[in-house]
């Protein structure tokens, strides 16, 4: 982690970036504090922050209690500038998607919502979302220019160190697709900002699944001292995100967390729309609850469709629903196990009582008792915005971490 980075680092290399992240974590919050913590000189810190408030990252609050020991006056405080840019985040789902405008510390400014389909393919979408973004800003009186980045979460699985989508199941000509740089480009057209995300000087676009941000955003807004925490996301598809030491568990190119492709027994026969026969998420998604209750007599075609049945108490939509919580509850025994995470979360549209019942039903019978000993299995607390500030808080982790925070201080020649 940057933090453990900036105390192994040698102290006199100790660089404006390592400060602003002592500053932003909160482990040193006045110059003195700095020193101590850097070894560095009060000239030097002096000099390095001066580039800070010169960016406008950082200003000086009212003098709080840290005084000289000796009985000095107060220290005046430092704190990270939240008021100098802001960013847009954006999460689709299959059916619909969602947008917003944030602050630099998640403070919801502007957003919307509608129906928007994966299946219209990535040109028409994230041009689209190049229109939403600029009526967001419209709406909250800012420039384009006062964007520094763009975060936007996927249905399906994404190497982030390209921004493409990696063979998703449910996102049709979308594999192998510059996203970044299409995101990038209609947000350019349709505001008049900065160039995509492969001119150096575009504003930055940082795409990722859209569990691994719900995970992120749920884990930092409300459980930010859970060491291993992990959500599962059960709307259309089902999809996890893990959040291990505060950061985003990947794997090796992106994969993690995708268990709605776990082969399970009662799947047996029924056809996935990945190709495969036997998916978790053939018999267990929103999508395979839709379908058995249309084979019922009961019209729904999507997640979001079952999720209305259940808000309305529909007998059979809630039977339904706490069958696939017993089928994800069955998977979720073996993720349990191997993660040994302090909160489960369930995200998505079926995430209400129903399916959270059959869900602990089968995870407590199957899962030794040390595993869930000191587990929390709850529901996500910021509901569809969530994928939205885990989208922002990304891209405001990437953007001022000390290494990054360095090259964008010197490209603004401070």
């Amino acid at each position: 982690m940057a933090g453990d980075r900036t105390r192994e680092r040698s102290r006199s290399q100790a660089s404006a970036g390592d400060l602003l992240h002592l500053v932003r974590s909160g482990r040193a919050i006045t110059r003195g504090a700095l020193q101590e913590a850097t070894g560095l000189s009060r000239a030097t810190v002096g000099q390095r922050l001066d580039r800070l408030f010169r960016a406008g990252w950082l200003r000086e609050g009212a003098g709080g209690p840290a005084g000289s020991p000796t009985g000095g006056r107060p220290s005046l405080r430092l704190e990270f500038d939240d008021a100098h840019a802001v960013v847009l985040a954006a999460s689709l789902d299959t059916r619909h998607a969602r947008a917003a405008l944030l602050t630099l510390t998640g403070e919801l400014l502007a957003e919307r919502s509608g129906a928007l389909s994966v299946d219209e393919g990535p040109e028409r979408v994230l041009g689209a979302l190049g229109g939403w973004f600029a009526g967001l800003l419209k709406e909250a009186g800012r420039s384009a220019d006062a964007v520094c980045g763009i975060g936007l979460g996927v249905p399906g699985p994404v190497d982030t160190a390209t921004g493409r989508v990696v063979q998703p199941p449910i996102m049709p000509g979308w594999d192998g697709y510059d996203v970044r740089g299409r995101l990038g480009r209609a947000f350019a057209e349709q505001t008049g900002g900065a160039g995509g995300s492969g001119d150096a000087a575009g504003v930055p676009v940082l795409v990722d699944n859209d569990a691994n941000l719900m995970a992120y955003g749920e884990q930092r807004t409300g459980h930010p001292d859970c060491a291993a925490f992990a959500l599962v996301k059960v709307s259309t598809g089902i999809g996890a995100g893990v959040v291990v030491g505060g950061q985003i568990y990947r794997g090796i190119d992106g994969g993690a967390g995708d268990i709605g492709h776990i082969r399970v027994p009662e799947g047996a026969g029924t056809l996935c729309r990945c190709g495969s026969y036997g998916c978790l998420a053939a018999v267990a998604s929103g999508r395979a609850v839709a379908r058995r209750l249309t084979e019922a007599g009961v019209p729904a075609e999507s997640g979001s469709d079952v999720r209305e049945l259940l808000a309305e108490g529909h007998p059979e939509a809630v039977r339904l629903a706490r069958e696939a919580g017993r089928s994800v509850g069955e998977v979720l025994a073996t993720v349990v196990t191997l993660l040994n995470p302090g909160v489960l979360m369930i995200a998505g549209d079926l995430a209400g009582t129903p399916f959270l019942t059959g869900v602990r039903e089968l995870l407590y019978q199957r899962a030794l008792p040390r595993s869930t000993a000191h587990l929390d299995v709850v529901t996500a607390r910021l509901g569809e915005r969530s994928a939205l500030v885990g989208a922002g808080a990304l891209v405001v982790e990437h953007l001022y971490a000390p290494d990054r925070a360095e090259e964008r201080l010197a490209a603004l020649g401070l």
